[in-house]
């Protein structure tokens, strides 16, 4: 049992929607955010995915690490300087499969100016960030 302080292991509301309630997988099949639909959900990782599509939702339950963003959906950038921030879930990327959110587009610009030494520092920066 992780103690009361702990980051949520992904970024979500208060009612536990995760990435704000947008389809993981449609970034990967539709190269855009598209809003979830409440009629499509799936529970992994302690919060509520939401799915444009029972397709989606079916996709993303059967491999969710392919899907589910780096760092929890938290803002990639944070992470990679040792914090965790909100994301806009327009500002995102997709980098060798892997799908990155950011706090907004302005933040996105600075993240993908290094994007593989960000890569880097965030992977260094998240365990710690998960165990505190």
């Amino acid at each position: 049992m992780l103690p009361a302080f702990a980051l949520d292991p992904v970024y979500s509301d208060f009612l536990g929607k995760a990435i704000r309630g947008y389809d993981p997988v449609a970034y990967f099949t539709q190269s855009k955010p598209v809003k979830g639909d409440s009629d499509f959900t799936y529970r992994w990782n302690d919060a509520k995915w939401y799915f444009s599509s029972a397709e989606n939702r079916d996709a993303f339950a059967k491999n969710p690490e392919k899907f589910a963003p780096q760092y929890g959906g938290y803002c990639a950038w944070a992470v990679s300087k040792g914090y965790t921030a909100k994301i806009d879930p327009n500002a995102w990327s997709i980098e060798n499969g892997k799908l990155y959110l950011n706090y907004s587009k302005s933040v996105q610009a600075t993240w993908e100016e290094d994007i593989p030494g960000n890569i880097a520092s965030a992977n260094k920066h998240w365990p710690t960030l998960l165990s505190q």
